[in-house]
């Protein structure tokens, strides 16, 4: 595991919705300090990418906001680390291996702002229902016990040193790193993503509507 410990969380004890998540203010000399157009990146650790296609639902909009912003790392740049620090980080997916913490912790050392973007980084989503069994069963499932286990060929579970440390269990995000925002949804639709940073980079307070939430 990361050196940081992962908060455990007992959901039981702690229900919320995640529009009522702990939100950061943006504080008022940082957005007076922020004149051009500013550093975004983005990332994603274990999910579908479909969070990555709402972005590209901005349409047209993505236009208008590359006057504003500079999209550094991305799923779609491939670029691997942050060149050069960031005023906002998007994290899609949930953390499930020691790579993906590794990632987030750089987000979050690189980034003014980081954003939880998506069921999957907001409360650990589709990915984390391994959640209910142990990791050893859910290995087996999946390389030894699988339906589309090759004839004739011996099963095994892959174990390499070039292959990222799975966790045993999967994590949004806010419970490695601490989070400023939440965008709900599975995926959120590209105008909430679009009214978030809109609201960032032109530096109103973030205001995302329940009414906006297609699922939470």
């Amino acid at each position: 595991m990361s050196k940081h410990a992962v908060t455990k969380v007992n959901s039981a004890e702690n229900v919320a919705y995640s529009h009522d998540l702990p939100k950061t203010p943006v504080d008022a000399a940082f957005q007076a300090s922020q004149t051009g157009k500013i550093n975004v990146s983005m990332t994603a650790l274990v999910g579908c990418w479909g969070c990555t296609l709402s972005f590209l639902d901005m349409d047209e909009r993505l236009l208008t906001l590359l006057d504003k912003v500079t999209i550094l790392r991305s799923s779609l740049t491939d670029i691997k680390r942050i060149p050069e620090r960031c005023v906002v980080g998007f994290v899609e997916g949930g953390v499930a291996s020691e790579e993906n913490i590794e990632t987030l912790e750089h987000f979050r050392e690189n980034c003014d702002i980081l954003i939880s973007v998506g069921a999957c980084a907001v409360w650990g989503g589709v990915p984390s229902m391994r959640n209910m069994l142990p990791l050893s069963e859910c290995l087996e499932e999946a390389f030894v016990s699988s339906i589309t286990s090759v004839s004739g060929v011996i099963p095994i579970i892959p174990d390499h040193p070039d292959l990222p440390k799975v966790t045993t269990k999967v994590y949004p995000c806010h419970e490695v790193v601490k989070m400023d925002y939440f965008i709900p949804g599975c995926p959120p639709d590209g105008d909430a993503i679009f009214k978030v940073l809109d609201d960032l980079v032109n530096g109103r307070a973030v205001d995302l509507p329940t009414s906006m939430n297609r699922y939470d």
